[in-house]
């Protein structure tokens, strides 16, 4: 450190704690963007609430989970800023997109199709043993190669063959007395027909010009998160610091 900068670490830890927070209101557009929303998490109890637009992030805030009143006042300050939203894309929270659909009524909503694939595997994991299972998660797959009708068509198609297998029942000493047998392939399926009327808005609206994954979130938390783990052992406040820096002006 000395020998490249001149300077020795206890110099450039003083210089750094002396560096003063950013607001983390930054970057506000002068026209109408397309807004996407974003969470990642350092820990378990500390993370950060990002709203992008393009290449640039808008806003953002600590977190310690993800909970819709912090979506909330993260949206309201975009309306107190004078950010004009055309559209927002999230990665399919049912109350994200509830809490849009009630705040920014004509702002198109796209859900995450990486997001949807995601949610698919994680119930039936990338290898489903269960036939029914390995076709709906090749469905899946083929989700950001279809339009709508096609994919909803390949959906009702696969509901139709295996409509008695989902409703099997089993038995036991629970409230009901009895769950359903396959639960998590219903619960993959459940995911993909009730976000389907937000799966493909970017099509719908194609001069909005709206993304159909947040992987410009996803690929900026990533880059940041290698930087600071190059970093180990931060404390809390400069690992802020940190990343407010790379949040205001970009990682590369």
């Amino acid at each position: 450190m000395r020998l490249k900068y001149g300077k020795s670490i206890p110099t450039i830890r003083k210089y750094f704690e002396q560096h003063s927070p950013i607001t983390g209101e930054v970057h506000i557009p002068k026209y109408p963007v397309v807004v996407i929303l974003d969470t990642f998490f350092w820990t378990r109890r500390s993370g950060v609430l990002v709203s992008r637009a393009k290449s640039r992030n808008l806003i953002w805030k600590e977190i310690e989970s993800e909970k819709m009143e912090h979506y909330k006042a993260l949206l309201n300050d975009l309306k107190i800023l004078g950010v004009q939203s055309k559209a927002f894309v999230i990665d399919g929270r049912r109350g994200v997109r509830q809490l849009l659909l009630k705040m920014f009524p004509n702002a198109p909503i796209q859900l995450c199709q990486f997001h949807a694939v995601q949610t698919v595997t994680k119930y039936l994991t990338k290898k489903p043993k269960l036939e029914a299972g390995k076709q709906l998660r090749k469905i899946a797959l083929e989700l950001k190669f279809c339009g709508r009708i096609r994919f909803a068509r390949k959906i009702k198609k696969w509901q139709r063959r295996w409509s008695n297998f989902l409703n099997e029942r089993t038995f036991d000493e629970g409230r009901r007395g009895w769950h359903y047998t396959h639960r998590k392939l219903r619960s993959a399926y459940r995911s993909l027909a009730v976000n389907l009327p937000w799966l493909f808005t970017y099509r719908k609206y194609p001069e909005l010009e709206i993304p159909n994954t947040t992987n410009s979130c996803d690929g900026s938390f990533a880059h940041l998160k290698q930087k600071v783990k190059i970093h180990r052992g931060l404390r809390a406040h400069r690992r802020k610091k940190m990343a407010d820096y790379f949040l205001e002006n970009g990682v590369s």
